[in-house]
């Protein structure tokens, strides 16, 4: 699951509704890969993995490999991020990224500490320093964040995200149920669509009730064009 261009599935960060108590086992670990497409053509294929490490924390990572017309792409993005899931919410801990290039400008390297409410570190070349709000998340977080809400019974709303020395405000709503085919067979699926205000960008997830609201399916558009689609291939849960 990642950011459009870097790491492609999924998109958007924790909720600012007020706090809801969570339950130690709303969560469990699983692994799963996609195919990313851009316009028809199988790019690259990307894997996600979640990991319990102990007690309330967790690690989720990302990565991506090309394929086909996706050897030409000099980024071969590799992220992790380290958080903690308690009654305070879905909490970043540390995200770590890199690129695949020696130059790492797309690389990235965040602390967060939630004693001091500040965050900081290094993101795509820009110094971090960031007085950090309750519902800050990082580009993998935000993943397990709407995972959490989702497994809760309850929608997300607006969601923040780290973008730089930034942080955006992303709106969610469901759009639909709808059963769709993929390489696990068809699935029933709620959509949500992710929108950043005066971004021209919607990003919908097909997330599987029946797979812990895993999407199946991660799609972003522009205008009416399709920019590219996430496609899951293989989930390996408990």
């Amino acid at each position: 699951m990642m950011r459009a261009g870097t790491a492609a599935v999924l998109g958007a960060a924790a909720l600012l509704s007020p706090v809801r108590a969570i339950a130690a086992d709303v969560l469990e670990p699983f692994e799963a890969s996609y195919d990313w497409i851009w316009h028809g053509a199988t790019v690259a294929v990307s894997r996600v993995k979640l990991e319990h490490r102990a007690g309330d924390v967790w690690v989720y990572s990302s990565s991506s490999e090309p394929r086909g017309l996706g050897v030409l792409y000099p980024l071969r993005p590799v992220m992790q991020s380290v958080l903690r899931v308690s009654a305070e919410g879905v909490r970043p801990l540390s995200y770590h990224a890199t690129d695949g290039t020696s130059g790492n400008e797309r690389g990235a390297e965040l602390t967060f500490d939630w004693d001091a409410m500040r965050v900081k570190g290094v993101y795509e070349s820009v110094p971090v320093d960031l007085a950090l709000e309750r519902g800050v998340q990082d580009d993998l977080s935000i993943q397990i964040a709407l995972l959490v809400a989702l497994r809760q019974g309850h929608a997300p709303g607006d969601l923040l995200l780290i973008d730089k020395n930034t942080v955006r405000r992303y709106s969610y709503s469901r759009e639909a149920d709808e059963t769709i085919p993929t390489s696990l067979g068809p699935i029933q699926t709620a959509v949500y669509a992710s929108h950043h205000e005066g971004s021209p960008r919607v990003t919908r997830f097909w997330c599987a009730p029946s797979k812990g609201f895993v999407p199946v399916r991660v799609q972003q558009k522009r205008i009416d064009g399709v920019e590219w689609t996430m496609e899951i291939q293989r989930l390996d849960a408990p």
